[in-house]
């Protein structure tokens, strides 16, 4: 008996270092878990907040030119790409009494471009319907090239009828090949505080001044 004591006393040993080194690793895994997810969302959130500006952005000129929304993005960035801005140019000074007395006061409709009028030099306007996926994340085939869900609406607000649009993308498109029980209670968490489990700029069913869900 005191042999075998002799020889499995190291084996014991062994077993029980091994399910220390199990369990550490496992509760290392499991507090790194949520770090990972946590990073990886607020990294694909980030541009794609700032896409949905960009989408709020152009949206908004479009109604000060045609006093409406669009719900289709190939008007949208047609309109980026080629329209422009009629801008009022006036020559002269409106508070010098004598100059507008005398009719010396020149007022002149001019025409700006209105993509080099709301963004930077060289913005790609043909991308602004895709979900910016950051780059490193292996997409499935059929999220390549994925657009925003994009519409507008009339709805009576205070007796009065308001045009309005919405573009968003659902958690489960944006964080698609996150851990799924984590994304779970991130979808939770995010209809329970927003209404929407994702990203939403505007609204369908309500005036929100155009607001966005992360706002």
């Amino acid at each position: 008996m005191e042999e075998i004591k002799k020889y499995w006393k190291p084996v014991v040993h062994v077993v029980l270092i091994s399910a220390i080194c199990v369990m550490a690793f496992l509760i290392i895994k499991s507090v790194q878990k949520p770090l990972t997810f946590n990073a990886e969302q607020k990294r694909r959130y980030d541009v794609t907040i700032q896409r949905l500006k960009d989408i709020r952005t152009a949206q908004l000129a479009y109604r000060s030119e045609f006093k409406k929304y669009t719900g289709c993005f190939d008007t949208l960035i047609d309109f980026l790409n080629n329209g422009e801005f009629r801008v009022l140019r006036i020559i002269g000074d409106l508070d010098d009494s004598a100059t507008v007395a005398s009719g010396k006061i020149i007022r002149d409709t001019i025409r700006i471009p209105v993509l080099d009028s709301l963004f930077s030099k060289g913005y790609p306007a043909d991308s602004i319907r895709f979900i910016p996926f950051p780059k490193g994340i292996e997409l499935k085939p059929e999220l390549v090239g994925i657009e925003f869900e994009m519409g507008t609406n009339n709805i009576v607000a205070g007796n009065v009828t308001v045009n309005v649009f919405e573009a968003k993308v659902p958690n489960n498109v944006l964080l698609f090949d996150l851990d799924p029980q984590l994304l779970f209670n991130f979808n939770l968490d995010r209809e329970l505080k927003t209404g929407y489990a994702g990203l939403r700029v505007g609204s369908l069913t309500e005036t929100t001044n155009n607001a966005g869900n992360w706002e």
